[in-house]
């Protein structure tokens, strides 16, 4: 299957209607490229295609691309649904029976194994022909002699010739399997057909409360990055869990149900370990912020230092008076 240009409109417009519903993503990948007659060039189906690129960059939510058993991602749909395009929300799997690449074996064996290099490789490893070729290189042969070996050599050329070829898009077709795109980093995981369902709706669970409260500490500290705040979580879980079970931070299942557990307590209680380190990282950045203000304009110190006393209780002034006393006593 390939994308036309009506169909890569469609598609298009499909994924940025999703992201304004603001829904997660799942897709089936199983194109082989974009279809490039002269008809399909005219009617700029390169220019729809990357509108494609453009509403998936943009995707807010987290989206799933999974090429199916015996699927095949090629072309200029693989540079489409690359998830490198948006890393912070895009992931990208195979079925251990599908391909991937933006050439297909037989293609890359055209460009990187011609038929030039694979008569070269015979003439090394194949016993009849290198007898052959040293009758050629005697010189003492007579004219019918050498036609006579020369044809020969072609005939057996001509046998060896599909069994190279078909090694050899063979071998190239090993490049394409899921083990060697997950080797190369093109791919998060390899699945199978029959855990799939399984795996992607937990993942995606996991996915969806796992960007939420990724989205609540970026409300309390913007000078944070995902990724940041994504091993934050990870020490978050360790501890709570234990540095025993930290490898099950890899589970999405078990990530799922600690971020419902964590969801359950403080709906239940007001706190949980979750929330307890938003609010301390809260309360971090608002103390930098003030640092920073007061560190860039000096003369107004004094005056919010009175302004912060005037929203102070009595106990909280005279806690801060005795802490102000204690500095003003320290050695510098």
């Amino acid at each position: 299957m390939v994308w036309f240009p009506d169909s890569s409109f469609k598609t298009a417009q499909a994924i940025e209607n999703f992201n304004r519903e603001r829904l997660p993503l799942i897709i089936f990948a199983n194109w082989r490229g974009f279809s490039g007659g002269m008809k399909d060039m005219y009617e700029q189906v390169l220019k729809y295609g990357a509108y494609i690129v453009d509403a998936l960059v943009g995707y807010t939510q987290p989206v799933m691309v999974y090429i199916p058993p015996n699927g095949e991602l090629r072309g200029g749909s693989w540079a489409v649904l690359d998830h490198k395009i948006n890393p912070q929300y895009m992931e990208l799997y195979a079925d251990e029976e599908s391909r991937g690449g933006v050439l297909e074996a037989e293609g890359m064996v055209e460009i990187k194994f011609r038929k030039k290099d694979q008569l070269k490789l015979m003439h090394r490893l194949d016993a009849k022909l290198r007898e052959l070729r040293a009758k050629l290189d005697t010189g003492t042969l007579s004219a019918d002699e050498k036609k006579a070996v020369e044809k020969q050599l072609h005939q057996r050329e001509e046998a060896l010739l599909p069994m190279y070829h078909t090694v050899a898009a063979s071998f190239a077709d090993l490049h394409d399997r899921a083990g060697r795109m997950m080797e190369v980093g093109c791919i998060q995981d390899i699945l199978k057909w029959k855990t799939s369902r399984s795996f992607l709706y937990w993942r995606l669970r996991r996915l969806l409360l796992e960007n939420a409260a990724k989205n609540r500490i970026k409300a309390v500290s913007e000078r944070l990055s995902y990724g940041e705040i994504g091993s934050m979580l990870r020490r978050w879980f360790t501890e709570d869990q234990g540095s025993v079970n930290g490898y099950l931070w890899d589970d999405n299942k078990a990530v799922t149900n600690w971020f419902l557990g964590q969801e359950k307590q403080e709906k239940d209680t007001g706190k949980s370990l979750l929330a307890t380190n938003i609010a301390t990282i809260k309360k971090s950045q608002i103390m930098q912020n003030i640092s920073d203000m007061i560190t860039g304009n000096p003369d107004v110190a004094f005056d919010a230092i009175m302004t912060i006393g005037q929203a102070l209780t009595t106990s909280q002034r005279t806690e801060a008076a005795q802490v102000l006393t204690s500095i003003g006593s320290i050695p510098t």
